[in-house]
């Protein structure tokens, strides 16, 4: 069985928790997430199977969606409610200083990772070495935060739905919102209600998944891709297999199709150039 299962993952598990979870359900060693929620967090982790991993890079890059709530007033070195208080301050920003502050983080900004985090550094991971007392100078990068929706707002805490690209550390918007105001602010609770086209209303809790059951779950590779489809065969089909490009006629340029052999089977998504059929990325893999 091939393609990606929309879970929802509960607090308490690890990413690759998740993962060894579908492992053993699904009876394969070949499974991949395709991003990684923190412990504490809860929500959408595509779980990629067997030749559905081949989408995991794809999915990885994609948007996210969150809802996050922040308390204001203090600061952590993990950036979010599971760390050491680093300092507390008072809180007297006003509400209408808080919104203003929130919405100004909207549009193309600059963060840098932190410490407590999987982004590796000359091949380390950070978390490793923040576990160990060692901090790294990181490069600041940038993010688009494409949206930002204020839920809830009190003296001392706010809640936001965030529409975001990929990279971005939601912790790390809390964290700078919480400086830009002067009293520092702290993540105490992070959902994740979509990634890439995956959305929380449509995932499947982990417990809710067997080894009789999880096969309902499995969404096609091929259903990742919304584009038009194109059926390959004879010495056409054993070119695209072989990886080359193939001159195909009636296509328009840049678009991306999906390749199909006679028998339904996905082969590849592909991209037109000048007349010519590009295999960009191979699904199939023989039988």
């Amino acid at each position: 069985m091939d393609g990606i299962i929309n879970v929802y993952k509960p607090m308490g598990m690890t990413s690759h928790d998740v993962v060894n979870r579908i492992r053993r359900i699904a009876g394969t060693k070949k499974v991949g997430h395709t991003g990684t929620l923190d412990p504490d967090a809860e929500g959408v982790l595509p779980v990629c199977i067997n030749r559905g991993t081949k989408v995991a890079d794809m999915l990885t890059f994609s948007d996210k969606r969150y809802v996050a709530t922040f308390r204001l007033g203090f600061t952590t070195d993990t950036l979010d409610i599971s760390g050491e208080v680093l300092t507390e301050s008072p809180v007297d920003a006003t509400e209408e200083e808080v919104r203003n502050t929130i919405m100004s983080f909207v549009g193309d900004i600059q963060q840098v990772p932190p410490m407590y985090s999987a982004l590796k550094v000359n091949g380390k991971k950070l978390c490793d070495l923040a576990r160990k007392g060692i901090e790294v100078e990181r490069k600041s990068r940038a993010v688009t935060i494409y949206s930002i929706e204020i839920l809830d707002i009190s003296a001392d805490e706010f809640t936001v739905d965030v529409s975001c690209s990929k990279g971005t550390y939601i912790r790390t918007l809390g964290h700078d919102i919480g400086q830009k105001l002067g009293c520092g602010a702290t993540m105490t609770k992070l959902i994740r209600t979509q990634s890439s086209v995956f959305t929380a209303d449509k995932s499947v809790k982990l417990d809710d998944l067997t080894s009789d059951n999880y096969k309902d779950y499995v969404i096609p590779v091929d259903d990742m891709f919304d584009c038009e489809s194109l059926v390959v065969s004879g010495n056409t089909l054993k070119m695209v297999l072989n990886g080359n490009t193939v001159k195909y006629s009636n296509l328009t340029d840049g678009n991306k199709y999906k390749v199909y052999d006679e028998n339904g089977r996905f082969l590849c998504l592909s991209c037109a150039e000048s007349g010519f059929l590009k295999v960009e990325k191979m699904f199939y893999v023989g039988d």
